[in-house]
């Protein structure tokens, strides 16, 4: 019977976070772009927190944001809540976070997706991955003599739809079963289709498959809450953008309240006398769940000395009385569900709208990826997401979007867009996960970043605008605004340092009044501004000349001169990382010829095969030992 047979320059498969930001980069860079998902109500949906951002995730969404990607964008046009995280502490780990209205959200994101040039949005189930003829490798290359590839997909209606690059952005859905109680459902989140038939696909071409496991809390109804048992949490009085592309005044609105309470011992005992009817601990569920995101069944069977848990009360959006309850995933049963969230303050009449449940789902080993995100043993196939083993809306859309960028790249003859871990979270997420082996689902924290005071999230648009308008995502007018910026700052740094304050009375009974201590000699404003009691601002009576400046500019300023010995400390750590990051491997290596390098490093070298010795040196089970032996060997 005659089919469906069309042609593409990319497929991407899943529209979750990923795929929206994968297919949005591939047809801005002029690629036609097809984006399959199981439905359109699961466009960019937010199946578990209503929100973006956090303690390192805000700094994802900024990258992908400076380099011309959408999250940050659609988040500033349908926050209901903004704030700034960890402001008491350095500027290193400041992380925005904005509450979500989740339909708003999505909806805002699939119309950005209608409108996009070269691309088109399709539901559709895909079921098979089509593997194409032996590509002869270009002559001298250091690959095989025969290439695998992946030429396009096939969906469960028999559609075919060739492409010159295959995307995997399947989310949590493949092979999806929701689990309370002894209640299994084979769906996908939020009682979604879940996609049934691609991981079959994957296992007959000898993609190495594994299962994972994530959960979310209760809705409650609104109504049935008591908020004056609860202690309120508002919104920040100055909104800080997402995009780079905002100002403050863009996208300032009134906000919506968030609610925060705890469990107590009575929560705990109904949660420790039904431990047996969950699926967690009865061995119903089978996968792997995330360390840093707990059940609440797991906070409490494992942190048996602590007497409560916070609970954050969330709204879901401004047009739903549905309430997120985070900090209290489960799988328990129903009636255990009512009784544990009851016994918390506030919620003692609450009414269930959704159950908690917890999700099962496959996805791949990420190590079979190489940086690019592109699979080392299939040409043309890419993934991005919760499909390479990492939890959350931002880990999942960096992913996606340097996935759609290298798979563009790709088909224009150009190299991959490879950050290394100085450069980005980006860089610091995609290392880890493609080095590192996960098992059990990957999340972003600052303490993963090495280099963290130098990734902050107030610079990433220093750090990579310039790779963004290379690849052709940052247009003219928005790299002449940034370029404009850049210069200010290393203007205004320059000109600070030039200024010199006398000890004059003035000056004098002026540093006294502001808590500093008198000049024994003559200071430039640079010097005055390091000290910890001033700051840009405070020394303004002293630099009469001042011209008016913008925030953004004023911020990296103070921030640049406050930490200018640690910023030079870390840049020289960067420098001793990038000689073995330019210490290349060549892929031809046979790492069993290599004597004196152990059995472990030798098996872990083989299956990564890593591209760079700083890469090698990141593999769990590769000691300094090994790396001093690769290194000989590799100068001989």
């Amino acid at each position: 019977m005659p089919q469906i047979e069309e042609q593409y320059d990319i497929v991407v498969v899943g529209a979750g976070h990923a795929g929206c930001e994968a297919a949005l980069a591939a047809a801005r860079m002029g690629l036609n772009t097809i984006l399959f998902t199981v439905s359109m109500d699961s466009v960019a949906l937010m199946p578990c927190n209503p929100n973006v951002g956090g303690s390192s995730k805000g700094h994802l969404v900024r990258e992908i944001d400076a380099m011309g990607g959408e999250m940050g964008k659609n988040i500033d046009k349908t926050y209901i809540q903004s704030k700034m995280l960890n402001e008491s502490k350095g500027p290193a780990v400041h992380s925005l976070r904005a509450q979500a209205d989740k339909a708003e959200y999505s909806r805002a994101m699939r119309m950005t997706l209608q409108r996009t040039d070269h691309l088109t949005l399709r539901q559709a189930e895909v079921s098979e991955l089509i593997e194409g003829d032996c590509k002869e490798a270009a002559e001298g290359s250091e690959h095989s003599v025969c290439t695998k590839r992946i030429i396009g997909v096939r969906t469960l209606s028999g559609g075919t739809y060739f492409a010159k690059a295959v995307i995997l952005c399947t989310g949590v859905y493949l092979k999806a079963r929701c689990i309370f109680g002894d209640v299994s459902n084979p769906t996908g989140p939020n009682g979604l289709q879940a996609a049934n038939h691609l991981t079959q696909s994957l296992v007959d071409l000898g993609i190495k498959v594994r299962r994972f496991k994530t959960g979310t809390p209760a809705r409650i109804d609104k109504r049935s809450i008591d908020f004056s048992k609860m202690i309120e949490q508002k919104g920040d009085e100055h909104i800080v953008p997402f995009s780079f592309t905002n100002t403050e005044e863009d996208i300032r609105r009134e906000q919506v309240s968030c609610w925060l309470t705890y469990t107590n011992e009575t929560t705990h005992d109904i949660i420790r006398a039904n431990i047996d009817r969950s699926p967690l601990f009865s061995g119903m569920i089978e996968g792997t769940g995330p360390r840093y995101c707990p059940s609440i069944e797991d906070k409490v069977m494992k942190f048996p000395d602590k007497d409560h848990h916070q609970v954050f009360i969330e709204p879901e959006g401004e047009y739903t009385n549905e309430m997120y309850i985070g900090g209290m995933s489960s799988s328990l049963p129903e009636d255990v569900q009512y009784a544990m969230y009851r016994s918390v303050p506030g919620l003692e009449n609450a009414k269930i709208v959704r159950n908690a449940y917890a999700i099962e789902y496959d996805c791949i080993d990420a190590t079979q990826l190489k940086a690019s995100l592109e699979f080392k043993e299939y040409e043309g196939l890419f993934a991005g997401g919760q499909i390479n083993g990492s939890s959350g809306y931002e880990e999942a859309a960096a992913q996606g979007f340097m996935a759609g960028v290298n798979a563009a790249r790709k088909i224009k003859g150009l190299e991959p867009i490879i950050l290394d871990r100085s450069q980005a979270y980006v860089g610091v997420l995609i290392d880890d996960l493609v080095t590192k082996e996960t098992l059990e689902p990957y999340r972003m924290m600052t303490s993963r970043a090495e280099y963290r005071l130098l990734l902050r999230q107030d610079n990433a648009d220093l750090r990579l605008t310039d790779i963004g308008h290379e690849i052709g995502l940052i247009d003219e007018d928005r790299y002449a605004h940034f370029c404009a910026k850049r210069a200010a700052i290393e203007e205004e740094l320059k000109r600070l340092q030039s200024v010199v304050i006398g000890a004059a009375k003035k000056n004098q009974e002026y540093l006294e009044s502001v808590g500093s201590t008198p000049l024994k000699t003559a200071a430039s404003l640079s010097d005055l501004i390091k000290r910890p009691e001033l700051n840009y601002d405070l020394v303004a009576p002293l630099d009469p000349d001042r011209k008016a400046l913008p925030a953004d500019v004023i911020e990296q300023v103070n921030i640049n001169l406050k930490y200018e010995g640690y910023i030079i400390r870390q840049q020289q750590q960067v420098a001793h990382f990038k000689k073995l990051e330019k210490k290349r491997i060549p892929d031809s290596v046979n790492y069993d010829e290599i004597q004196n390098l152990r059995k472990e490093a030798r098996q872990k070298l083989s299956q990564i095969r890593p591209s760079s010795v700083g890469q090698a040196s990141r593999i769990s089970g590769v000691s300094p030992a090994d790396i001093s032996v690769l290194l000989i060997y590799l100068g001989n």
